[in-house]
């Protein structure tokens, strides 16, 4: 997005900024100005300090579980919205709130953070990272950044374009600033950093696109490395010269073969969300995600192995970065099934006699929830906490149990449930020490894979493997998207980790909801894709409240206290993966959402503001063109190319411009010049000259303009609005 962009979607906020804070303005805090500073003890310590909320998932254990008791069951029901703070951009908004000394850092959509005062809203910086548009097409799933770290006196921020940066805590300027990835190659950064014994952990995205995969550790202080370990072979299987090395040669390298897509396209292996710090053992356990390309024969032909350490969740060790142990939820994965969903430390009852045992609990996108031993890596137990049909359970070492239909690509589309989406994504899951439950945004929506059905083009963007136009008709009656969108569930499901089964579940209207936060009240919190953020009973799952806040609330939610009072908060916004290759119109049309903060507590008073309303007129800009075999070419091109940002059936949920009613599309000589010139580059829409022929380009044209009339046809768009 171009800093005009950015600064007009600021400007069309400026009407309701200033009913942002329904409190009364305040001055800054004193603590901003000599802000105490964060130690290792404080963030070992953070449980028993639940007023304030300082890593990303509340502490070392990221169980996001508070003991602050100011919320109950008896007073719910009154809770209302304290203050509202519009964030500076639209797109999709993932960011867990960090709270300190009565502030709040926050980050939304192009890694830009605000240092907020917790109690009112007001804004006290702002640090604008200045990410170019252009990066945009490097991120799979939207231009997102799930927040930031606290340390010393520091804010460190992963920015999208791979850099890792410290910034003054008091001032919001740049204290040290790292690039961590190679910025020539696809990688982007959307995670939270980790702060583990006086360094920044940090991993990266890519894997879609063709990276390889690694976690790196730097130096707090001065942002000097200590450590790397790689995720996956060195494509040569020579050594980096990092952490990994040893492990690489005696175990990793033979669990691949010598050719294949990994060895030009990296093999994947990112990094991108959870690491969690394991206090007792010394160690960082990271959840490792998927292959790249993801289809497997294209990866790996020789077929040698399991292909570690993809969707793996590894134990490294915190000073040194040297392998531990790994466990693989998804040996040899082929669906994206990624391990890098919330990982969560606790002490279960599965010791002899009953006594406790340290466990690591996971419920990654393959469907499975997986309870290990922390010191080991042991599998203890596990089992499906929803349907699914690429496997029919797991054997006695955790080793999925694959159908023989899973891996068969190479005829008519396959449909496997769950999809690459997961049945469980980065949203995060929560866990309550009470109830000895886990909390999990699960859902299900599937996907039709198959073997790629043309050469691969080596300059193409996103790197699978698979024909993602599988089994779409250029055509379909009526309906048909609603029929997408009905195979498509979502539930809020409590899971007994002991049991290995669900307590209890509510059914959601669809997938795609947001973070958990449970509370020491006996409650457990959830947002919705729809925007509710709901409070239930964490026994049974009854509902006790629900607050619309009047835009996606997918985030991770926080809470702390300031003059005993305590609040809770979410960041909210349009966007992400779901909402630009899976939408198929979720909320259409949508006008651009600029992200917002809503921060509630018991009689809060105030109001969200309402959303903008769209301005899209829904009707084709031109007649229809090209013959059947046109269209069919354009299908093919558009799935490969544009499906992941304009969304499938050429249907925008509205984050991104829906091109069927677009004046581009109507118009050959604008449309060219976006698509090879790239005049929208700095919007973010780059050009695709090295990836389409002008031919191909024109077929795109001719495919997108027949579904803006196929929807008028279907009763589903105005008519065309010709001149």
């Amino acid at each position: 997005m171009s800093k005009l962009l950015k600064a007009g979607l600021l400007a069309a906020s400026c009407a309701v900024l200033v009913a942002c804070s329904n409190s009364e303005p305040s001055t800054r805090p004193d603590t901003i100005q000599d802000s105490s500073r964060i130690t290792d003890a404080a963030i070992s310590n953070a449980t028993d300090t639940p007023e304030r909320w300082l890593t990303y998932g509340g502490d070392y254990k990221e169980q996001r579980h508070s003991k602050l008791s100011g919320i109950t069951k008896d007073n719910i029901a009154d809770l209302g919205v304290a203050w509202t703070f519009d964030l500076s951009t639209g797109r999709g908004v993932e960011s867990t709130p960090i709270i300190h000394d009565g502030i709040m850092y926050v980050t939304g959509a192009w890694s830009i953070v605000h240092a907020l005062d917790a109690k009112t809203g007001e804004e006290i910086w702002t640090y604008d990272p200045e990410v170019s548009g252009e990066d945009a097409i490097k991120g799979c799933c939207d231009v997102v950044n799930r927040g930031v770290a606290i340390y010393g006196d520091k804010v460190y921020l992963g920015v999208f374009d791979g850099r890792l940066e410290a910034l003054d805590a008091k001032t919001g300027e740049v204290v040290w600033s790292k690039v961590t990835v190679d910025q020539s190659q696809p990688y982007t950064i959307t995670m939270a950093p980790r702060i583990v014994k006086g360094r920044v952990i940090i991993g990266n995205s890519g894997g879609e696109l063709g990276v390889r995969g690694y976690v790196s550790a730097y130096d707090a202080e001065d942002g000097s490395m200590d450590w790397r370990f790689y995720t996956v072979p060195n494509p040569k299987k020579q050594p980096d010269g990092a952490a990994s090395d040893d492990i690489m040669a005696d175990l990793v390298n033979d669990t691949w073969g010598d050719t294949g897509g990994w060895v030009t396209d990296g093999g994947g292996g990112t990094a991108w969300d959870s690491i969690v710090f394991d206090e007792k053992n010394d160690q960082i356990l990271v959840g490792v995600g998927n292959g790249s390309p993801w289809n497997a024969k294209i990866r790996d032909p020789e077929g040698k192995g399991d292909n570690l350490f993809l969707s793996s969740i590894l134990a490294l060790d915190a000073d040194t970065g040297a392998y531990n142990w790994h466990f693989q939820t998804t040996p040899r994965d082929q669906w994206d099934f990624t391990a890098t969903q919330t990982i969560i430390l606790a002490d279960l009852p599965l010791g002899e006699n009953g006594a406790d045992r340290q466990v690591v609990m996971q419920a990654p996108k393959n469907g499975f929830f997986y309870v290990l031993d922390a010191k080991t890596g042991e599998f203890i137990s596990g089992n499906n906490f929803v349907p699914m049909n690429w496997a029919t359970g797991l054997d006695e070492n955790g080793r999925p149990i694959e159908t023989d239909f899973a891996r068969v690509t190479d005829g008519a589309p396959q449909a496997i449930f769950p999809g690459p989406l997961g049945a469980h994504n980065w949203h995060p899951m929560a866990y309550s020490p009470q109830e000895k439950l886990a909390y999990i945004p699960a859902q299900l929506i599937p996907q039709l894979y198959q073997d790629q059905q043309v050469e691969p083009d080596p300059d193409a963007y996103w790197n699978l493997g698979y024909n993602l136009s599988a089994g779409i008709p250029p055509e379909f009656p009526a309906g048909t998207v609603d029929a997408f969108r009905n195979g498509n569930q979502g539930w809020l499901v409590a899971w007994d980790p002991i049991k290995q089964e669900a307590r209890w579940t509510v059914q959601h209207d669809g997938p795609w909801n947001g973070g958990i936060l449970s509370l020491d009240t006996g409650i457990v919190v959830q947002g919705q894709r729809e925007g509710d953020v709901v409070g239930y009973d964490a026994a049974n799952g009854d509902k006790l409240w629900s607050q619309n806040v009047k835009a996606g609330a997918l985030s991770g939610l926080s809470t702390y206290e300031i003059d005993g009072e305590q609040y809770m908060t979410i960041t909210t916004g349009w966007g992400t993966a779901w909402a630009l290759s899976a939408g198929y119109g979720y909320n259409s049309p949508v006008a651009p959402q600029v992200g917002r903060v809503v921060t509630f507590k018991v009689g809060g008073q105030g109001e969200i503001p309402d959303a903008m309303a769209s301005a899209v007129e829904r009707s084709p800009k031109g007649e229809t063109f090209g013959s059947a075999e046109q269209i069919m070419s354009g299908l093919g091109h558009y799935s490969e190319n544009c499906l992941v940002c304009h969304g499938p059936l050429a249907v925008s949920s509205g984050v991104l411009p829906d091109l069927r009613w677009s004046y581009a599309t109507a118009d050959k000589n604008e449309w060219t010049d976006i698509l090879q010139n790239g005049a929208l580059k700095e919007n973010g829409m780059v050009a695709f000259k090295d990836q389409l022929t002008t031919a191909a380009m024109e077929d795109i044209r001719a495919y997108v303009m027949s579904q803006g009339h196929l929807a008028v046809a279907n009763g589903e768009a105005g008519e065309p609005a010709l001149d």
